[in-house]
């Protein structure tokens, strides 16, 4: 694997899903597999209560510089200044409007910060560690 590091400066041209935070292992960071009851991390093998796992902004674009389109993902708590609020609590807003709403899916962002996101990013040029 490559291990050369630099910056990327790129417009967002598109947001790839509408599901920006995910539960993350706090060991490995890798995505919790949740049921009603449990979590677990299938590549270190952690586990605990549903209720007691955290979360974490994923933020998949499509972006562009001037010669190429790239889909690259942004993770973790850089995202906080943008969102203005942390992924758990963030969670926390999204479960409650979707049970105020009769929402099922758990992996479903409303509409309305759907919106926010891509108004928020669309457009806009940004420097990405890559």
């Amino acid at each position: 694997m490559n291990s050369v590091r630099g910056l990327l400066a790129a417009s967002v041209i598109s947001i790839q899903n509408s599901c920006f935070v995910y539960p993350a292992c706090q060991k490995c960071l890798s995505r919790l597999i949740l049921d009603s009851r449990r979590f677990s991390c299938l590549k270190c093998g952690c586990t605990g209560e549903a209720k007691d796992a955290s979360y974490r902004y994923r933020l998949s674009l499509k972006i562009a510089d001037t010669n190429d389109l790239f889909d690259i993902t942004v993770f973790g708590s850089c995202l906080d200044p943008f969102f203005g609020i942390t992924a758990e609590n963030l969670q926390r807003c999204v479960q409650d409007f979707n049970k105020l709403s009769g929402e099922t899916s758990t992996d479903t962002s409303p509409r309305a910060l759907v919106q926010a996101v891509e108004t928020c990013f669309i457009g806009k040029r940004f420097i990405f560690g890559v």
